[in-house]
This record gives structure tokens, C-alpha cells and sequence, in this order.
């Protein structure tokens, strides 16, 4: 029985009782599409459904596996979104989808689900109910293949939804768990078997709530289970008279966590309440910033954590950006509570803000450095608090340029890891014009030109994060804009990223002549400026790319040369990645396919390590056509498939340019030709059915067919992308010296021509 494709997280102590609601939410899932599992916080909804799902695999025979759940089973955390916007990122994330080509999230999802059939778990949908509900009444109405488990506190309320309310458990499994928990905490392994009855009635005093139980065995480490039930008869009847017309079960869920905040020290629960405003996973220095302060001294922060992390409070997890802490959403609320009780929640919500400023612009800066696998997996670890850090900005009056200034300073996510769709969402929101700042006029000038530096940022990289997702319209009015502006205020730096994206529009659009106008003016503003970065290094390899489909190989491989050269130096890899494909791409055109495959191997496994599908599937696209040429047709055609799967979440494939689209085409035909028309559509679809991972395996494993062993040169007839270079301008006059001098100065022109009209622009982008 093959694998079946999934997230669920491991279980990392013991699934205690539950028989009974765990049968019957089995019996449930084999009768309903649409399952949603209620009860009050802390009751253990999660970890059933998530155990419930995993059963599900683990039980089903193969046929049933692969009728019911072949695309596997997916988990949704969706606790820690607040914006209704990123609900189907969220979805998407989970379903491991990378999306870049413009469309609406939800158009994606419903491509994504239409033909799969897999079992999708959501957990955490109460503060967004009703989006929730609509989006999966919508998916479900559109993806017969799906089915749907739920957990949260009250129903969606939709047609077809079965609701299981989950009670607090039993008796005998409240004492079951207690005593597992225990275990795992006593010294010695100490048992509890003499102390049933205090067992008992501990359970009893706590409603079964697995929270509360896994809580009390906990502070076993310090309190025995008489002084523990001491305790609760001290505090119980305080903290169950909750405000009048509260639900009971509210009243319990207070009784349980209040009753652990009570046997805190006051700098533990002091930390409880400013951890509060940190959303999913946190590091100790975000916490030792944002938290620290006269009452709680840095220096003893880590110790008060440690006592958190002891009793259950917060969680410790290891990530691939290293230990980090998070705690769960009850329990966070109840610190939000407290911290609001304390009239402090502004001020944390601002140190938190200011963290994660600081955060952005370290990762911007580290970006150009060896670490750029580490950053990229920080950056994942903190996008929770990301966004909650830009939405702050953006919904406080005069502080939206700092949530422009955020949302640019993250291009390296949107653009280097698989990230545009998000991106794009906080650039617009950002950009805005609700969200313009309205100055005093009494402003210092040193405040209107932060705002209008920030301004700019946002622009060429919301022109930049468009390029990629093939929407030339929005990046032609975001890059004129800028351009023309930086112009006005004379910021040279901003006007040189305007001009360089500008640059890169030109080039995906097939304008090659402009194209190296417009970046070779880009790049000699960086050197005057002393600019040196990734981005840099990206024009660098994007005016490379220009010059092979003008034609001027030797240039274009020269380029690509010192670019790698540099990225050694730095240890950089992204912009290194795409400076591999350009020099393959010439050692192909040279009918260098050995050279080629090397360097597009490299390529390939860098572009996959970040999630950048952009340069994943350009090199695949022309890895496929280099294994045409090494004599395996049928595996060039199975990468065409891989590849077509890949375009549909980048974009337009090959950008609609005919440029881009000749490697492509010229496979296929000799693909075709080689195969006949009905074996290459069958190894296409093959492809096509390949997940990422897989593709990539692919591509790197090499030619597979009979005749691989044979190496092919380009066939007579099959040209580079186009003509030699000197040949093209001896026929329009002048040397390459003087054409190159002459290009100096119409770039310069051209740099500082008006935008134009709306019409004028257009056009010209569609040059």
C-alpha cells in the first residue's frame, strides 16, 4: 500500500480513553462529508480529531484507502488568523499549494480540490465563523472528492453538517489521563494507585476537561495530590462565579486556567499575560524584548519561562528555525485578559510591533549571506506575528508608512520563498489609498520623508511581486509610479529599483533592446550608489539573460561568471541560482548539453530548497529540453508535463512571451515527432500527475530512456534563441563598443522620460 500524503502531527504522549466518541466519530466520517466536532475549550477536540483522522489511514484497507482518502489528509491551523483575506492562504498553506499567478486564492483552491479526494481537518475557526462557513460550503459544493472535519466551539451551521458535541470525559478516563500525565512527571515513577479516591475527586472538581487535568498533573512537580485538591477547594468557588448569563461551560473553562494562573508566582503570571500578544510560534529573544521590563528584568526571563513551559503554559517545539515556544489559544486568551485588566495591551502590541520591525529588516540585510536557508525558515517560524505586527500599522492613524515600510522589507519572502500571493495582499492593502498618510502640516519634513521613502519601497516591490505573478498592468502602474516619484524627491535609490524592475518587465514581455537599456542604467546607479545585494545581483543575471537572446553569448556568460563569483564570496545562493540558469541556458544554445545539465541541476535543487517556483520552473522547462537533446524524448515530455503543473500556480506560462516560449517549443516538437503524438500526451500527463518533490527527483535523476546514453547535439536547423549578436548590429551600423556607448545615452534618456498616458504605458509594457 503506498504512503498516503499528509501533515498530521505526530503524537507525542499517549491518546488516553475516548473509545466511545472515538467510534462514533469514525462511524461519523464514513457517513458525512462535512463533520464539525464542538465543545468547549480545553475539552481535547483537537487532539481527537486529529487522532480520529490518523485512525482513518491507519485502519482502512488499500481499495477503501484509495477510494476514500488517496490524496491524503491535510490539517488547518487556523487559530492564529484574525483577517478573514488570509483564510484561503491559510487553506492553501496547508495544502502545501504555491500559487503566484494572480489568481484569487479561492479560484485556486477550488482548482486544487476538484479532483482529489482527501480528508481536510480544520481546527480553530471560532473568531472567523462565518467566511469559515462560507468557504467550505463552497468547497464542498465544488470538490466532490473532499470531506471535511472540523474542530472548534460551536457548529458552521451549514446543509449536510453532522455536529458531535464532545463532552469533558468520564470519570474513569479524566483519572486515566491524570495518571498518564502524572507519570511522566512524578520522580522515580512514582505511582498514585494509593490515591484513587483523591484521583477521583480531583477529576470530579475539574469536569474531566483534559486542559485542567494535564494542567494539575503538572504541578505535580512541586505539590502533592492532597495539596493540589486543597488548593481548588480554595479557589473554586472564587473563580466559577463569573459574570451573570455566562455559560457554565465558560465558568469551567475560567475555573481551569484561572485556577493554574492562581498557583502561578506574579512574575509567572506577570509573563503569561505579556506573552499574550505574540500569535503562534515565538523565540526567547522576542520574548525577552518584548516582555522584559523593571518589574521582570531580562535576566530572569528565561527562568520564568522555564517555570511556564514546566506547568503547561507554554509550549516548547522544535522547528526548523530552531526552539521555539507557543501557547495554546485558551490560554492565550486568558493572558489577554489579564494584560487588558492591567492597561498594558497598547504597549505590548507596540514593543511586539517594534520586534518584528526589527526582525524584517535583519532578515532583509542577512538575506545576502550564507544564512539565507536559516532566514528563510525564520521568517516562516514568524509570519503569525508578521502579519498581526503590519495589521497593527495599518489600523493605527499615522503609522500605516510603517506597515508599507514592513510589507516591502519582506520582498525576499514574498519573491524568494513561494510567497507572492500573500505578499500582494499586504502591498495593496498597504498601498491603498485609505491607507495614505495624512500628514500634519506641522509634520517634520524628516517624518514626510519616511512616509515617502516607505511609500516607494512598497511600490517597486509591489511592481516587482506583479512582474512574477504576470500582472504587467499593476506592475507597469506601480513601477511608473515610483520611478517618476523618486524622480521628484530625489531619491536615487528608489528610482534605481523602479528603473531595474522596469527592466524586468521589459524582458518577461520579450522588449530584449530595452530591456538592457533599462537595466544596464539600474545596475551602474547601484555601483555609483554602493548598492550590493541579492536584488543586485539579480539585475546582473537578468541583463545576462537579455544579452543570450541577443545574442551576445560571451557577454552574457562573462556576467554570469562574476555574478557566481560574488554569491561564493557572500554565500548567497538565490540570485546564484538564477545566474546557473542563464549560463546553462547559453551553454545550451551552444549545444553544451552535458555543461548544462550540471549547472541547471543546481539551479533546480536551490530554487526547490527556497519554494521559488518562478525559477523551479524555468529551469525544468529548460532541463527538458536539454534531455530531448541528450536522446530521451519521453522524459523531456514527462518534464513538460511536471513543469505545465508548476506554470498553473506561477502564472501565464512562460510569461506569454515567445522569447521564453521557444525552448518550450522546440521540445515538443522533437518530442513529438520522436514519440508520435498520442505516447508524448500520455508521458505529459504523467508528469502532470508528479508533486513537486517528486518532479524535481526527475529531473535531476537524467535522461532514462535507451538511447540516453548518447548525448545529442541541437539538430541542424535548431538555432539559439536568436541571431549572433555582432552580426545584428554590423547590420544596423556601428561597432559593439560604439552600439554599447550609444546605449549609455539612450538609457539615460529613457530613465527620465514621463510616464505618459495610461494608453502609452500599456502599450509600451506590451512592447
Amino acid at each position: 500500500m503506498r504512503p498516503v500524503p499528509g501533515n498530521l502531527p505526530a503524537e507525542l504522549n499517549r491518546f488516553v480513553g475516548r473509545a466511545d466518541e472515538l467510534a462514533e466519530l469514525t462511524r461519523l466520517l464514513a457517513e458525512f462529508r462535512l463533520i464539525t466536532l464542538v465543545g468547549v475549550g480545553g475539552v481535547g477536540k483537537t487532539r481527537l480529531a486529529v487522532h480520529a483522522a490518523g485512525q482513518a489511514l491507519s485502519t482502512l484497507g488499500p481499495e477503501d484507502l484509495e477510494k476514500r482518502y488517496c490524496d491524503g489528509v491535510r490539517l488547518a491551523e487556523l487559530s492564529s488568523i484574525r483577517d478573514p483575506g488570509l483564510l484561503d492562504h491559510a487553506l492553501l498553506d496547508a495544502l502545501r499549494v504555491t500559487d503566484h499567478s494572480g489568481r484569487p486564492p479561492r479560484e485556486v483552491l477550488r482548482t486544487h480540490l476538484a479532483d482529489r479526494r482527501l480528508l481536510l481537518v480544520l481546527d480553530g475557526f471560532e473568531q472567523l465563523v462565518d467566511p469559515c462557513a462560507e468557504l467550505v460550503r463552497d468547497l464542498l459544493r465544488r470538490c466532490p472528492g473532499l470531506q471535511v472535519l472540523a474542530a472548534g466551539r460551536r457548529p458552521l451551521r451549514l446543509e449536510g453538517e453532522r455536529a458531535f458535541q464532545l463532552a469533558p470525559m468520564d470519570e474513569t478516563d479524566a483519572a486515566r489521563l491524570f495518571a498518564d500525565r502524572a507519570a511522566d512527571v512524578l520522580a522515580g515513577g512514582c505511582s498514585l494507585s494509593e490515591h484513587g479516591d483523591t484521583v477521583r475527586e480531583l477529576c470530579r472538581r475539574l469536569d474531566g476537561i483534559p486542559l485542567a487535568l494535564e494542567l494539575a498533573a503538572a504541578r505535580l512537580r512541586a505539590l502533592s495530590i492532597e495539596q493540589i485538591l486543597r488548593r481548588i477547594d480554595d479557589r473554586f468557588h472564587l473563580l466559577t462565579e463569573g459574570s451573570r448569563g455566562e455559560l457554565p461551560r465558560h465558568r469551567t473553562l475560567r475555573t481551569a486556567i484561572g485556577w493554574s494562573h492562581e498557583l502561578c508566582a506574579p512574575a509567572e503570571r506577570l509573563l503569561w499575560a505579556r506573552l499574550s500578544v505574540f500569535v503562534g510560534h515565538f523565540d526567547l529573544e522576542a520574548v525577552e524584548y518584548v516582555c522584559a521590563g523593571p518589574d521582570l528584568p531580562a535576566g530572569s526571563v528565561l527562568d520564568v519561562l522555564g517555570e511556564l513551559i514546566a506547568q503547561s503554559v507554554v509550549v516548547r517545539e522544535d522547528t526548523a528555525a530552531g526552539v521555539r515556544y507557543r501557547m495554546l489559544d485558551t490560554v492565550r486568551a486568558y493572558g489577554a485578559e489579564w494584560l487588558d485588566a492591567l492597561a498594558d495591551t497598547g504597549r505590548m502590541r507596540r514593543r511586539h510591533r517594534d520586534w518584528y520591525m526589527g526582525l524584517a529588516t535583519w532578515c532583509e540585510l542577512d538575506w545576502f549571506s550564507p544564512r539565507q536557508a536559516e532566514i528563510a525558515a525564520v521568517a516562516d517560524s514568524a509570519l503569525p506575528n508578521l502579519r498581526a505586527a503590519i495589521e497593527l500599522c495599518l489600523e493605527t492613524e499615522g503609522e500605516t508608512y510603517l506597515g508599507r515600510y514592513l510589507a516591502g522589507t519582506l520582498w525576499f519572502y514574498w519573491a524568494g520563498c513561494g510567497r507572492l500571493t500573500e505578499g500582494r495582499h499586504w502591498l495593496d492593502r498597504a498601498l491603498a489609498p485609505a491607507a495614505r498618510p495624512h500628514d500634519s502640516p506641522h509634520e517634520p519634513s524628516h517624518e514626510g520623508s519616511r512616509h515617502e521613502d516607505s511609500r516607494l519601497k512598497a511600490l517597486w516591490v509591489l511592481g516587482y511581486v506583479a512582474i512574477l505573478q504576470g500582472d504587467n498592468a499593476a506592475a507597469v502602474g506601480a513601477l511608473y509610479e515610483c520611478r517618476e516619484e523618486a524622480a521628484r524627491t530625489g531619491n536615487a535609490l528608489a528610482h534605481a529599483y523602479g528603473v531595474h524592475r522596469l527592466g524586468c518587465l521589459a524582458l518577461l514581455t520579450g522588449d530584449m533592446p530595452r530591456a538592457e537599456r533599462l537595466l544596464r542604467s539600474a545596475l551602474g546607479s547601484y555601483r555609483e550608489l554602493g548598492e550590493i545585494n541579492s536584488n543586485v545581483l539579480m539585475g546582473r543575471a537578468e541583463l545576462a539573460l537579455s544579452l543570450v537572446f541577443l545574442g551576445d553569448l560571451d557577454a552574457a556568460v562573462a556576467l554570469c561568471a562574476d555574478v557566481r563569483r560574488i554569491c561564493e564570496e557572500s554565500g548567497e545562493r538565490w540570485a546564484r541560482s538564477y545566474a546557473l540558469y542563464v549560463h546553462a541556458y547559453a551553454a545550451w544554445t551552444r549545444g553544451r548539453l552535458g555543461e548544462a545539465r550540471a549547472l541547471l541541476a543546481e539551479a533546480i535543487t536551490i530554487h526547490h530548497t527556497f519554494n521559488d517556483l518562478v525559477g523551479l520552473v524555468l529551469a525544468m522547462e529548460l532541463m527538458a529540453l536539454v534531455t530531448a537533446g541528450e536522446g530521451d524524448p519521453a522524459e523531456a515530455a514527462v518534464l513538460q508535463g511536471a513543469a505545465g503543473r508548476l506554470w498553473r500556480s506561477v502564472g501565464v506560462p512562460l510569461f506569454g512571451s515567445a522569447t521564453f516560449g521557444a525552448p518550450h517549443e522546440q521540445c515538443e516538437r522533437r518530442a513529438r515527432q520522436a514519440l508520435g503524438a498520442e505516447a508524448y500526451g500520455a508521458r505529459v500527463a504523467e508528469g502532470r500527475a508528479l508533486p513537486q518533490a517528486a518532479a524535481v527527483e526527475r529531473a535531476l535523476a537524467g535522461p532514462r530512456g535507451p538511447s540516453a546514453s548518447v548525448p545529442a547535439s541541437r539538430p541542424p536547423g535548431d538555432r539559439g534563441p536568436t541571431r549572433d549578436r555582432e552580426t545584428e548590429r554590423e547590420t544596423t551600423g556601428g561597432t559593439a563598443r560604439e552600439q554599447d556607448r550609444e546605449t549609455g545615452r539612450e538609457t539615460d534618456r529613457e530613465t527620465r522620460e514621463p510616464a505618459g498616458s495610461p494608453g502609452q504605458i500599456g502599450g509600451e509594457a506590451a512592447g
